[in-house]
């Protein structure tokens, strides 16, 4: 299914929020998730399905000093 993630379009299999960033390897401990311009909640990341031609941002925690 194809998706825009970050201004980009992808295809990608489908499935929840969570299902998504295990796909892409990203750690949902360390990603803000915007779906269709919502932020959604970490515990909310496996009820979220993905649909053809959704919008997400992917923000991701940088550490360092």
């Amino acid at each position: 299914m194809d998706v825009v993630i970050n201004g980009e379009r992808k295809k990608i299999k489908g499935g929840t929020l969570l299902e998504l960033l295990a796909e892409l390897e990203l750690d949902p401990r360390a990603v803000v998730v915007e779906h269709n311009r919502k932020i959604v909640r970490r515990v909310g990341l496996g009820d979220a399905t993905v649909h053809e031609g959704d919008s997400i941002e992917l923000v991701h925690f940088v550490g360092g000093g």
